[in-house]
């Protein structure tokens, strides 16, 4: 038997597993993922990266290609995390053809272990086509960043009838095949009803604690994007605060000519 101590990546079977709730951070490169992964169960390679990583205005633009470039470096970054990558726009809504297509190849090129996609009845053909051809997949219902326009902007859904439309998407992509869903930014009793009724986990991200597991974007919660902070964020550090008060210093000490000094050069002859 090696005496090397192999990790064992989490697989959607083994998340399944869990006996705690899964905890769950967006990653979208792999020092991020070299820092997350002793502590998640779950990366998701959002499509956020959009906003996050190249300052759009939303995640429209993001394209596979980008997604590829981005879920290679977390599976690099990775070892006990099951890694998860969004299929973004356009990507998968014209044809379950297409959707396979595009959903293989990433799988293929990064080695993540499942993908996620947006919508609800209106997609269960396309996951229930993927899921049969042996892609895991992760839905996504309530706000649907994707569909933002057709949303009215970046609000809380699940109110009134729209309750029922938010309860059957998710039997939907239940009975689809898909073995968890994201609940995004819906009313908390509603999230809490779609979780017990529910055999497959819920991931939520401005929905429940009772969800069976939570995902923030990890550069909200580190205090990193100080751009738009949703209400559903906790920040569990100002790590923005700190990068500023580091490059201040930075840039004093090369001002005054401090740094580099003596430590961080050869042959410097050192002060008397």
């Amino acid at each position: 038997m090696s005496k090397h101590h192999t990790v064992r990546r989490h697989t959607p079977r083994s998340l399944a597993a869990l006996d705690t709730p899964i905890v769950s951070l967006t990653a979208y490169t792999t020092p991020m993922a070299r820092l997350l992964d002793p502590h998640c169960d779950l990366l998701l390679v959002g499509d956020s990266l959009g906003m996050v990583v190249y300052g759009m205005d939303s995640t429209l633009a993001v394209s596979v290609e980008m997604m590829i470039a981005h879920g290679q470096a977390v599976v690099r970054g990775s070892q006990k995390a099951c890694v998860a990558v969004d299929m973004p726009f356009g990507s998968y809504q014209e044809s379950p053809q297409q959707a396979f297509r595009v959903a293989a190849d990433i799988m293929a090129r990064t080695g993540a272990g499942c993908v996620k996609l947006e919508g609800g009845q209106e997609m269960a053909e396309t996951i229930a086509f993927l899921v049969q051809r042996g892609i895991p997949v992760i839905g996504h219902i309530g706000l649907k960043p994707q569909a933002v326009h057709a949303h009215g902007g970046f609000r809380t859904v699940g109110r009134g009838h729209e309750a029922d439309q938010v309860m059957a998407d998710a039997q939907a992509v239940e009975k689809a095949g898909a073995f968890a869903v994201v609940i995004e930014s819906t009313m908390e009793p509603l999230s809490r009803a779609i979780t017990e009724a529910l055999s497959i986990m819920t991931i939520g991200i401005g929905a429940s604690p009772l969800c069976d597991g939570q995902i923030l974007v990890a550069e909200d919660m580190l205090g990193l994007f100080p751009d738009f902070t949703p209400r559903f964020v906790r920040k569990f550090a100002n790590l923005g605060q700190e990068v500023d008060r580091a490059v201040a210093d930075y840039a004093h000490a090369v001002r005054t000519r401090s740094f580099p000094g003596p430590a961080e050069c050869v042959g410097m002859a050192k002060p008397e």
